[in-house]
């Protein structure tokens, strides 16, 4: 199993399928505290008891903030697709490349992209697919958790080259 960013269908490689498509969601950029992780929110949740907690932590939906897929998608939410893979059971998201190990199978190719180094929020590094949609209607700009592409930065322990600070980094995921 794992999670298509950025699309709402899974690619057409054999043996895989949609578990649900949805929307990604989480933690606010501009604040301290929360998950880590994006999330992949179901288009239709279900809820066990009305009512709020006297604390709690607070999940937004995400935003392309900064993109380069196309500048129609600059501030609309991210959708995504789950994806279950019957016949392989190993998922990898390999950063910086755009092809897959001999022997796996290339699930999808695309951006790598998490929050902006300046923001008080980290997030894990997502693979973003680099044919990305957009959820409809969802032009706002209301901010909350936001994805930034990656660019490598020289002289931080980092060889370039062969990294350069010139291209966004990409990325692909592969199953076996």
């Amino acid at each position: 199993i794992y999670t298509r960013w950025g699309r709402t269908t899974c690619p057409d490689t054999a043996g895989t399928q949609l578990v649900y498509e949805g929307l990604a969601g989480g933690t606010d950029f501009n604040q301290y505290g929360g998950g880590a992780n994006y999330l992949c929110l179901p288009n239709d949740p279900e809820y066990l008891k009305n009512g709020l907690p006297g604390s709690y932590s607070a999940l937004y939906g995400a935003e392309y903030e900064e993109n380069i897929f196309d500048s129609t998608l600059h501030n609309h939410n991210v959708p995504c697709a789950v994806c279950y893979t019957s016949r392989r059971t190993s998922k990898l998201m390999i950063p910086a490349k755009t092809t897959c190990p001999l022997s796996w199978t290339h699930e999808y190719i695309g951006y790598l992209m998490t929050s902006h180094h300046n923001h008080k929020k980290s997030t894990v590094y997502e693979c973003v697919d680099k044919d990305a949609e957009a959820v409809p209607g969802s032009v706002a700009d209301t901010n909350g958790a936001l994805f930034y592409h990656v660019v490598a930065q020289c002289n931080t322990g980092l060889p370039c080259p062969p990294y350069v600070t010139t291209k966004t980094i990409t990325c692909t995921v592969c199953t076996k």
